[in-house]
């Protein structure tokens, strides 16, 4: 279907491919992994014909449609969601054909074209109706619903939108096209879990090929049948999901050690025997043959080490028993109620998982409890010698676009030495000279990444995290999740990534339960795999 021919390709002295090969086959889901700038990006643009290769083939049918969902979405205004989600397919461009023809035909002023209207309203309509269009308006709303819109964002303008709802009318409009090739990059970064869990069973659905990337395992599992690893220049396939890439790569690394150190033993061995002899006329010609015998064979390179830096966290201060208490509260907006008499208790050491479907009132809750919004009626008490560290999208304002990375550190942690600040930024992936980057240059994974470094290096005896994964590569998540599985504090968060969610949430607290958000917030006195368990599903109102 689509063929990568010993490509190579490269930006100034930065190398992605070198004679690399891939094929993507029809109907097959592949995950794309490498590490960050390794060129995933890239491949995806000589799929759509936005790079060229410098050297080799990119093959693509002509006749083969592709639809591409990529993080940086244009900007969109002047139509309503529904009518941005059905843009840019040949179905859509035909149903906005069709309402103009109507709108045309029935003005007066255009009489004299009636014929050429109708004639073309015949065409366009047959096409129309032959793809399967009167069921487009109807398909749009589910997609939508599935990924999280209400009926009023879906009629209402795309214009006032947020930049993460954007992105998911985006990738609507990319699922709605339908095509025989379907490209993704990072789908997860801006949903929730309800519509990750729906965007999983709508994929694994499609006929056509996906080739994705992803920082999501649980997804990647589910989707993927073969993982694309781009490494050091290559592309290599391993048939399975993203666990059996895992370990096969960890497998073949071993073997490759192992050969690695096998050759180094030879190579030594042949060394002293050329050192040895090297004066001894008797032994010139054995010398010259393992002299040239040495310089033919081809060297076993060490496989790359991409071992996640640990650090240990500073245990917190020991608050009071109560950490934070909230009583009777009420929230509302507008006329929409998000909570009536909401009672929750916090105790040291709980680690509360925050479940509910879209606009339940998660951060809603969170906000309340660090202080960043007021209830309409209640109260909300922090304990005694509670520490809090609130983190949200926001507090990616508080770095100084001005400094370095580490020199946002310094400025911050005056009294802490070079070395601790330059291993807490290796465990958060700035090692070398990453810590010399510009934070107005950072991606949004990058500044996610330092904020919390920041909060962690002394942590507060209270965590107040809302989606704290987002943006993070597997590495770093699961290196967060290894670390605050050993913090001694407290925590409640909201996450839509359930690696965190298993490994983390030892309470679990549903908003909104079964009937919607204005029902009592439901308590799983278990972990979050008891709630999965007990419950039937992974996030309410979705059942496994």
């Amino acid at each position: 279907m689509i063929a990568f021919n010993r490509i190579g390709k490269q930006y100034g002295r930065q190398v992605l491919f070198v004679d690399a090969s891939f094929q993507l086959n029809p109907g097959e889901k592949v995950g794309l992994v490498g590490p960050n700038g390794s060129g995933k990006t890239t491949l995806f643009r000589m799929i759509v014909g936005e790079e060229a290769p410098d050297d080799g083939t990119v093959s693509v049918p002509k006749k083969l449609t592709v639809g591409y969902f990529r993080q940086d979405v244009e900007e969109m205004s002047g139509r309503s969601v529904i009518d941005e989600a059905i843009a840019g397919t040949r179905l859509g461009a035909l149903h906005h054909e069709l309402d103009d023809l109507q709108h045309a035909l029935a003005d007066p002023a255009r009489a004299v074209e009636l014929d050429r209207l109708l004639a073309r309203f015949g065409e366009v309509q047959e096409e129309y109706e032959h793809l399967g269009g009167y069921a487009l308006v109807s398909q749009a709303r589910e997609v939508l619903h599935g990924l999280g819109f209400d009926d009023e964002q879906i009629d209402g303008d795309v214009g006032a939108l947020s930049g993460g709802w954007k992105m998911r009318v985006a990738m609507a409009r990319a699922l709605l096209g339908k095509p025989d090739v379907l490209l993704m990059d990072e789908p997860t970064n801006h949903l929730d879990i309800e519509s990750i869990l729906w965007l999983e069973a709508f994929i694994t659905s499609l006929p056509g090929a996906l080739l994705m990337t992803s920082h999501d395992r649980d997804f990647m599992n589910r989707i993927v049948s073969r993982v694309a690893e781009i490494d050091d220049g290559e592309i290599r396939t391993y048939s399975g999901n993203y666990d059996f890439y895992e370990r096969e790569r960890a497998l073949r690394e071993a073997n490759r050690e192992a050969a690695h150190a096998r050759q180094q033993a030879m190579l030594a061995k042949e060394q002293r025997f050329i050192d040895r002899f090297a004066s001894h006329a008797a032994k010139a010609a054995q010398v010259q043959s393992r002299v040239k015998a040495l310089d033919k064979i081809e060297k076993i390179k060490l496989p790359k080490q991409r071992r996640v830096v640990k650090f240990n966290f500073q245990p917190p201060p020991r608050s009071g028993d109560d950490v934070a208490i909230l009583e009777g509260i009420d929230k509302r907006y507008g006329s929409r109620v998000i909570y009536d008499g909401l009672n929750l208790n916090v105790r040291r050491g709980e680690r509360w998982a925050v479940m509910g479907r879209n606009g339940a009132g998660k951060t809603t809750l969170l906000r309340l409890i660090a202080g960043a919004l007021e209830p309409d009626a209640g109260s909300v008490r922090i304990g005694a010698s509670v520490k809090m560290g609130y983190f949200a999208q926001q507090a990616l304002q508080i770095l100084d676009p001005k400094l370095t990375v580490e020199e946002q550190m310094i400025k911050d942690f005056p009294q802490e030495s070079i070395g601790v600040l330059r291993t807490l930024l290796g465990a958060f992936q700035f090692p070398g000279d990453e810590t010399d980057k510009p934070i107005r240059a950072l991606s949004g994974g990058e500044r996610t990444r330092l904020v919390l470094a920041r909060m962690l290096l002394h942590p507060p005896n209270f965590l107040v995290l809302d989606e704290p994964t987002n943006h993070l590569d597997l590495a770093t998540k699961e290196m967060l999740i290894d670390a605050l599985g050993d913090f001694e504090g407290t925590m409640i968060f909201v996450s839509h990534d359930r690696s965190f969610l298993r490994g983390l949430g030892s309470r679990v607290l549903e908003l909104g339960g079964e009937s919607g958000t204005d029902s009592q917030p439901l308590v799983y006195p278990g972990s979050y795999v008891d709630y999965v368990a007990r419950s039937g599903h992974e996030a309410p109102g979705v059942h496994n």
